[in-house]
């Protein structure tokens, strides 16, 4: 198998768990947010929250904002260093990314117990660690840049 048909495949289905979520008022950014905070321990600086998603702090403000206005995350000055700000995830909000990590689970656990055969379940969890090995890979920067369309013409 080729790496864009492992690629291709790991989108389908990264696509299907994703419609699988419990339907709410959250966009996939928010919920990527709220996971991030939960897996770090339940409290995160915004600096680091950017790292994880590969964005520019500013680009989380407003999803923050939106989830301190619902109530599932608190920001507070870091003790260490009052200049710096915490994100902790409340207990609304890891009850929420509790929620919708079962059901995505359930899903796909009755998807491969009806799906796959034993052999195919036990490939799949022997894959598990391999794909979290890629998964940390540093990142390179051999990414490619390509010019604002504008220039293109």
């Amino acid at each position: 198998m080729s790496a864009t048909e492992i690629r291709e495949a790991m989108l389908a289905l990264t696509r299907r768990l994703r419609r699988q979520r419990p339907r709410h008022y959250l966009t996939p950014s928010q919920l990527q947010i709220l996971g991030d905070i939960e897996r770090s321990g339940g409290a995160s600086a915004p600096v680091d929250l950017a790292a994880l998603q590969g964005v520019r702090i500013q680009s989380l403000t407003n999803n923050l904002n939106a989830l301190e206005t619902e109530g599932l995350v608190t920001r507070s000055p870091d003790p260490d260093d009052r200049r710096r700000l915490i994100i902790r995830i409340t207990d609304d909000g890891t009850e929420l990314v509790a929620a919708d990590r079962e059901q995505r689970d359930l899903w796909l656990a009755g998807a491969m117990n009806s799906e796959l055969t034993q052999l195919e379940r036990d490939v799949l969890h022997l894959a598990a660690p391999i794909l979290w090995k890629l998964a940390r890979r540093p990142e390179s920067g051999d990414s490619l840049d390509f010019p604002p369309r504008s220039e293109e013409l």
